[in-house]
């Protein structure tokens, strides 16, 4: 009986990382060494996504009847949980960035905003900039159209200055 309970402990830890999440990313990441393991915890931890090794059986029961429930289908051999909480493409971005440089760390499966993707689905994924950048190149478009504008409005102005 005090196995069903610790288990059910965990599966419940899981639970209440996933009602909270907006993205989890599933990878593989046999063969990191220690240091790049220490790297990669250090960046997800300071982008605020939890990561963690659980076991399939726990995430399988815990995932059901969530929108992470599509996840169910990749989950065989060893897997590693990153749970993004605020940006939901932030775990995908650092995992992909760490990626390049341990090759070992793979993609298996990701879930960001109710939207299941696949190992390549999730590198695609992990492509697109932040929100803050998206933003910036955003008004970066609105601002030069604007600064173009003026600047004529300042010619026509010193120009009919000039000519009276």
């Amino acid at each position: 009986m005090a196995k069903i309970e610790q288990k059910q402990v965990v599966v419940n830890e899981i639970k209440e990382k996933l009602e909270k999440a907006a993205s989890v990313v599933m990878v593989d990441a046999r063969g990191l060494t220690v240091d790049q393991d220490t790297v990669l915890r250090k960046q997800l931890r300071e982008a605020g996504v939890d990561y963690k090794v659980y076991k399939n059986t726990m995430v399988h029961f815990a995932i059901q009847g969530t929108q992470f429930e599509g996840l169910d289908q990749y989950l065989s051999g060893p897997s590693a949980f990153a749970f993004s909480y605020g940006e939901a493409t932030a775990a995908a971005a650092i995992l992909n960035k760490v990626a390049k440089d341990a090759k070992a760390l793979e993609f298996k499966a990701g879930v960001i905003e109710g939207v299941v993707y696949d190992a390549e689905g999730m590198k695609l994924v992990a492509d697109i900039p932040s929100k803050e950048v998206l933003l910036s190149k955003l008004l970066g478009s609105f601002k030069s159209p604007m600064s173009s504008f003026a600047r004529v409005i300042d010619q026509i102005a010193k120009k009919d200055a000039a000519a009276e």
